[in-house]
């Protein structure tokens, strides 16, 4: 079983920068990919980040540029880095990951919000 927390969201003022982290716990996990999705209220969940654990990176135009994401040597603590913070990228933040085999693990969210 695997948990992750995320830490690190709260109030920033447009043009601002945020850094999300992600810690992975449990035993016998073998995370394979880590995801940031984001969901503002009366939108659909969406992909911001995508880290494999050979080091490919996906992001979305609406974020590419902006967001980096990484993570520690051992895959157990994931970040993004977030800069250039716009009103449009609030929305509750989380970190999910998958195994090998494919099955699929969240995080509880954290909440990020730009003023304008």
């Amino acid at each position: 079983q695997v948990q992750l927390v995320e830490s690190g969201g709260g109030l920033v003022q447009a043009g601002g920068s945020l850094r999300l982290s992600c810690a992975a716990s449990g035993s016998g996990f073998n995370l394979n990919v880590v995801y940031w999705h984001r969901q503002a209220p009366g939108k659909q969940r969406e992909l911001v980040a995508q880290l494999t654990r050979s080091g490919f990176t996906n992001y979305p135009d609406s974020v590419k540029g902006r967001f980096t994401i990484s993570r520690d040597n051992a895959m157990n603590t994931v970040y993004l880095q977030m800069n250039s913070l716009k009103p449009e990228d609030t929305a509750v933040y989380y970190c999910n990951a998958a195994d090998y085999s494919g099955f699929r693990y969240w995080g509880q969210g954290t909440q990020v919000t730009v003023s304008s």
